[in-house]
């Protein structure tokens, strides 16, 4: 059952907010100082606390309800608190407010606006709690992860993600070719690298070749290697990464652009080990795990006669598809904090909740890579620790006809939103898309004046 902790000196208090709440199935436990309210948050499951800010005769200073909500917050940094208060002058409650208390009433309150905050709140501590509880099943299964495979220092956050880890880790041991799907910068080759690490051999060689950043006629070369003279400017003889490879893995990126002729070749290399190089007659015999990648559709490259069907199935015994980041947008933050850690441009630098906001609405066309660079330019340009949305360089929404749209509602969008809220700021705040914190600076700066 949904239930509020009352503390507050003034029995009546209790009791009026219990035949209210009492009709909306909201239970309601009391306690009448400071030290008897921490007390009951120990042993009730309690959803909201509802504090006064005066428990002595005679005081008006606001510092017991001050000191009170300071040991709530450190012990229970996610419980949503209501401040109640008769004062005339309300900075205090405006100050913890900022701090991170839910919404503050003036005595006597208004029974409807009381109600609907309170609603608002348990559901949204309700909602809370359920992410707080998928975040940390996340964790263990990123902890889980981390304590069974080598993931080359990946950093990521979603489940998606998870699984791709979770697949890339199962077929490290097999000895058979992988193929690696996704669009352009999602973190093929980090997959890759993680197969390798996990593999029976993993002490071997990790050698790549993006076969696009190839003129088609070096292809076969890099990848077989040539002779002496074999070519035109071939003035001595040259490795090929297969060779490299021998007893590692190669890990060939942009498999889709491979010539026909590299392709046959290839082919006959994943059924025998096998190959010649170029302008040589002598065979040569290598053991290589082959990984491959692609942000090609090879099926459809296969109907149209550009890609080998039977080297295909040659390729893919195994499967592995990456999700584009704007389908995994729990990887986005701890990415972005990842690469300002990681920056030596960044100097301590941090985003700020704007900031981090932009880039979880951000759809990342170019994915991992596109967010990395975003980073990195912000870095760069920041002219203070804290770095802004703005200073992120990312395109803005418009804003929709309710002001939460964008990433900055206007006055008139604010206004709307809290006469619709009945001046309820959580209400307000989550409707327009923010944060309480972020709605009262918004106030703050805009001069808007709260009844």
């Amino acid at each position: 059952m949904r239930t509020v902790l009352v503390i507050d000196d003034n029995p009546a208090v209790g009791t009026a907010l219990d035949l209210l709440f009492g009709l909306r199935e909201i239970r309601v436990v009391t306690a009448q100082s400071p030290d008897e309210g921490l007390e009951l948050l120990t042993r009730e499951n309690i959803g909201l606390v509802l504090q006064d800010m005066n428990f002595t005769a005679d005081t008006t200073s606001g510092e017991e309800g001050v000191a009170l909500f300071r040991a709530i917050r450190a012990r229970h940094p996610d419980l949503p608190i209501i401040l109640l208060t008769a004062w005339t002058h309300l900075d205090i409650a405006v100050d913890l407010a900022k701090a991170g208390a839910a919404d503050y009433l003036a005595k006597p309150w208004d029974d409807q606006k009381l109600l609907a905050s309170v609603e608002n709140l348990l559901e949204l501590g309700a909602s809370t709690r359920e992410v707080s509880r998928l975040h940390e099943q996340r964790r263990k299964l990123q902890r889980d992860l981390e304590a069974r495979y080598d993931l080359r220092g990946l950093v990521f956050g979603s489940e998606q993600l998870a699984r791709v880890i979770e697949l890339a880790g199962q077929v490290a041991r097999a000895d058979v070719p992988v193929l690696i799907t996704g669009p352009n910068g999602a973190g093929k080759e980090k997959i890759a690298e993680i197969i390798q690490a996990n593999s029976s051999v993993k002490a071997g060689p990790f050698v790549t070749l993006n076969c696009g950043a190839l003129p088609t006629e070096l292809i076969e070369a890099e990848l077989f290697g040539a002779d002496a003279g074999a070519y035109t400017g071939a003035n001595k003889m040259r490795e090929g990464k297969f060779e490299a490879a021998d007893g590692g893995t190669l890990f060939l990126d942009e498999i889709g652009n491979l010539p026909p002729a590299g392709q046959m070749k290839l082919l006959r290399v994943l059924e025998t080990g096998r190959f010649e190089r170029l302008g040589s007659n002598r065979e040569r015999q290598v053991k290589v795990r082959v990984i491959s990648a692609t942000n090609a559709d090879l099926p459809t490259m296969i109907r149209d006669g550009r890609f080998r069907e039977d080297l295909y199935y040659r390729l893919n015994t195994i499967q592995i598809d990456i999700p584009p980041l704007a389908e995994r947008r729990d990887d986005v933050l701890p990415l972005a904090r990842h690469f300002l850690r990681d920056n030596a441009l960044a100097q301590g630098k941090r985003l700020s909740e704007e900031a981090e906001s932009a880039l979880y609405a951000h759809a990342w066309p170019g994915n991992v890579r596109e967010l990395r660079n975003t980073l990195q330019r912000a870095a760069l340009l920041a002219r203070s620790d804290s770095i802004g949305a703005a200073d992120l360089g990312l395109p803005v929404a418009p804003p929709s006809s309710a002001g939460n749209g964008g990433e900055e509602p206007d006055r008139i969008a604010i206004e709307a939103a809290l006469e619709r809220a009945g001046g309820v700021l959580a209400q307000a705040a989550s409707e327009l898309g923010l944060s309480r914190q972020a709605l009262y600076r918004r106030l703050e700066r805009l001069g808007i004046k709260r009844d």
